[in-house]
């Protein structure tokens, strides 16, 4: 690896850096307070305000790790992954569908769904809630490190075992917030459902269900990290020669820094873009509904 160390910058060459970042700060400070009528104004400030101050925290990285000449192999500039990041992503991207596509959502879409219908189960039969809770309580606490090499043996070392990860992980948190959901609905208004005629499965489709959106989409966005972190963390344990985890682990002990941030900001896109696409679901499904008008 060429050294891309030099000498420290001088301390009057730190001026025009401390200027910007004032600058930056202003902008933000200004735009947060600026006053907006419409909602499209509102939408472009909050994408705006965050976007300027991640460009401010790259700016400032950058600043820092050349003008205090930090080893390549302690923390590369963003320059540096930006370049590595252009230049491997075939590696990349085989990564990414190995990890993302193969082991994250088919993981994420069984752990949830298993959650949801063992939910539905436990609210018609009190004793499965009593003793289910307690063990996800027990499973939650679980380590990754100790779950994803008995998944390995169990399910070998392609993406089926780190899918299997992900289930667990995010079973309980579904089920959890699935369970709380459901008892959402006042007594009032299932009295009132009652004294229509409403058979169980009714109550539980127009009124129960309903209520309990706002919980899974909760439970949707934390489980939809966790799955990223889980899958990861599972390749470390034994994985084909491709995925997100395998390259992290590989590249650290080659000292590649710069591959190692590349595949973190790859990790980080690809879960930021799933999060907001839940996030926008959850718009659209429950506009109606009193809690996400508060939020608006």
């Amino acid at each position: 690896m060429p050294d891309t160390q030099s000498a420290p910058v001088p301390a009057m060459t730190w001026l025009p850096v401390l200027a910007i970042w004032v600058l930056a700060w202003a902008a933000n400070a200004w735009l947060s307070r600026l006053p907006l009528t419409t909602r499209w104004t509102s939408r472009a400030r909050d994408l705006a305000v965050p976007a300027l101050f991640g460009l401010t925290l790259l700016f400032l990285w950058q600043a820092i790790v050349r003008g205090f000449a930090v080893s390549p192999v302690l923390l590369p500039a963003p320059s540096d992954i930006g370049v590595k990041f252009a230049s491997s992503l075939p590696s990349l991207y085989a990564d990414f569908v190995q990890t993302f596509v193969r082991a994250v959502i088919p993981g994420w879409l069984i752990g949830n769904g298993a959650g949801f219908l063992t939910a539905i189960l436990c609210d018609r039969v009190p004793f499965l809630r009593r003793g289910l809770l307690p063990l996800g309580n027990l499973v939650a606490a679980l380590p990754i490190v100790g779950i994803a090499p008995i998944m390995v043996m169990w399910f070998g070392f392609d993406w089926q075992s780190k899918a299997a990860v992900v289930v667990i992980m995010t079973y309980f948190p579904m089920l959890v917030n699935a369970l709380g959901g459901l008892a959402a609905a006042g007594h009032l208004e299932r009295d009132l459902m009652h004294s229509y005629g409403a058979s169980p499965g009714q109550t539980l489709a127009k009124l129960r269900l309903p209520a309990a959106l706002p919980f899974l989409f909760n439970a949707l966005k934390i489980t939809s990290t966790m799955a990223m972190i889980g899958a990861i963390v599972a390749e470390f344990f034994g994985t084909p020669i491709v995925g997100m985890g395998f390259r992290i682990s590989t590249e650290v002990g080659r000292s590649a820094l710069d591959m190692v941030w590349a595949e973190i900001a790859v990790a980080a896109l690809a879960g930021s873009a799933f999060y907001g696409l839940i996030t926008l679901i959850e718009r659209w499904v429950t506009f109606w509904h009193p809690s996400f008008r508060a939020r608006s």
